[in-house]
């Protein structure tokens, strides 16, 4: 496999409902045509380490398998969508060296060698690799959703030191389940608000790397966020991906409609 010879990139990415995203669902038009050509821009990358909104745990954990399962962490879709396929290899090395990085950053960490992955990786995945011949790691994230726990886990896995790695943050910057399924709930200005505020927050170029820091860690003052986010956990993994991107300022990749909610894609 050629590899791109790049650092590190880091992008946070809506996922979509479950299994829409492969359905030809119309929700999800915007996305399949994102999820689908930012490879172009992103290169072939060497390893890629998911943060998945699908997987919580009190230590952060990595999975380990060589060949890694798929987990049909979804309800009540065709019969299909729990026989799909993305038969990408893990990368147990990788887990090890993210453990041991975790670790010398003052965190306990482990290596799970029996999870597979879950819907968070394989679905986003299927669609910007489609080979499935790039090797994958997950990484959990921690019960109590802390922001700033999650932006000190980002932290501590940057500069992992291995060319061409791609780190996604999977989640969806609008998850509100209730508003997602009936568009009659609010009026849609909490849901531009949190988003102009999100963006702001990671993309201005006005605010110093601490400002942008501590408005995450306050997001839940930010207008329209409990609207957005009832349960943070589809949010946290930008946490994670902004820990890991350092000072950086990201860039908008995505702004579109996902299920006929606002949601942003970020590219660090």
């Amino acid at each position: 496999m050629t590899t791109d010879q790049t650092p590190a990139r880091i992008l946070y990415i809506p996922h979509g409902g479950g299994p829409l995203p492969l359905l030809g669902d119309a929700g999800h038009g915007a996305l399949v045509d994102f999820l689908t050509t930012i490879p172009a821009r992103l290169g072939t990358p060497s390893a890629i380490l998911v943060i998945s909104a699908h997987w919580e745990t009190d230590v952060p954990t990595l999975t380990g398998a060589a060949r890694p399962e798929l987990i049909y962490d979804y309800y009540g879709f065709p019969q299909e969508t729990y026989t799909i396929r993305y038969p990408a290899p893990g990368d147990p090395a990788l887990a090890e060296r993210v453990a041991d990085r975790l670790k010398t950053q003052g965190l306990s960490a482990q290596v799970d060698g029996q999870r597979g992955f879950d819907h968070g990786l394989f679905i986003p995945l299927k669609l910007m690799y489609p080979g499935a011949d790039i090797p994958c790691v997950q990484l959990s994230m921690l019960k109590g959703l802390d922001p700033a726990a999650h932006i000190a886990l980002g932290r501590a896995i940057s500069a992992l030191g291995q060319e061409g790695l791609l780190v996604v943050g999977s989640g969806l910057s609008f998850h509100n389940m209730r508003a997602l399924l009936d568009p009659s709930l609010g009026d849609g200005h909490d849901e531009e608000a949190f988003h102009d505020w999100l963006i702001e927050t990671c993309a201005g170029a006005e605010l110093s790397p601490g400002q942008r820091e501590q408005r995450l860690a306050d997001w839940s003052r930010a207008p329209g966020a409990r609207f957005c986010h009832p349960r943070e956990e589809h949010l946290l993994p930008l946490h994670v991906c902004f820990g890991a991107a350092g000072d950086g300022t990201a860039q908008v990749v995505f702004d579109d409609k996902v299920m006929g909610r606002r949601a942003v894609g970020l590219l660090w």
